[in-house]
């Protein structure tokens, strides 16, 4: 599917905004039409259990295979955070000249395909998941109250195929009438983050305009399809990627935590 035509561009979006983000400190989300979030690392720890179980999988495959430079927190960042999980594969593959079949999302935890490795990960974090479970962000979870209460129109925008596992473990799966998430994508071949799609496609769901809407995200690659898909507001989330990061992606306002809205 290509990217989806006659959304606005991101130097637009920001000439509309720019006035008004830089009169108050930030701005009242219930007076947009709809705020779209991002799941792991905006609204649950999830970024936290991914990176590990990330780390743990290509630690141990770049060892037995000879891959060198070695797996570092960078490469989460770099070609994993944000993106549906076999992309992030591939990406991080090609960036030590590794190629190897795409496979098929069936393939064996032990095949040496793309679909393999990812599936590899996906069980240390399932086990994980299952084992220490997780909870919302407090601040995250206020917010949403804060909204929900307000009448504004939500959605969960995630690249994760675990994102409703994940929404059901945090028990605020029943707060997302629309959730966009890697399986959904990868059934209607949408292009996963960067690329506008997914959050373009999840405001079309919710039945909302993303010029009139808000994003919120932690990853860069996230912060760069809400600001391709034209987006109202976009709203990155610094945990841990940087704040300039964020802004460079796109980022019209960085906040610590979405507490910082219940002001």
């Amino acid at each position: 599917m290509p990217s989806t035509p006659g959304i606005r561009s991101p130097s637009h979006r920001r000439r509309d905004y720019a006035g008004e983000v830089s009169t108050r400190a930030l701005p009242d989300l219930t007076t947009f039409d709809a705020v779209l979030f991002d799941l792991d690392g905006v609204l649950t720890p999830t970024a936290e259990v991914h990176m590990h179980a990330w780390q743990a999988m290509f630690t141990e495959l770049f060892a037995a295979w000879g891959i060198a430079p070695p797996y570092t927190e960078a490469d989460y960042f770099h070609y994993l955070d944000g993106k549906k999980r076999y992309d992030g594969v591939a990406s991080l593959l090609r960036s030590r000249d590794v190629e190897v079949p795409w496979g098929d999302p069936s393939d064996a935890p032990t095949a040496d395909t793309v679909c393999g490795i990812g599936n590899r990960k996906n069980l240390v974090f399932e086990r994980v998941l299952r084992e220490e479970g997780i909870a919302p962000y407090p601040g995250s979870l206020a917010l949403l109250d804060k909204l929900q209460a307000a009448g504004t129109p939500i959605a969960v925008v995630s690249s994760s195929k675990n994102a409703r596992e994940v929404l059901t473990v945090a028990g605020i799966i029943d707060r997302f009438p629309v959730i966009m998430d890697g399986l959904v994508a990868e059934q209607q071949h949408i292009p996963s983050k960067p690329a506008p799609d997914m959050f373009v496609v999840a405001a079309r769901m919710v039945g909302v305009d993303p010029a009139r809407s808000a994003a919120i995200e932690d990853a860069h690659s996230g912060v760069q399809s809400a600001s391709a898909g034209g987006f109202s507001l976009v709203v990155g989330v610094d945990r841990g990627v940087g704040a300039q990061v964020l802004r460079d992606a796109g980022a019209d306002v960085v906040v610590d935590d979405l507490a910082e809205f219940l002001d």
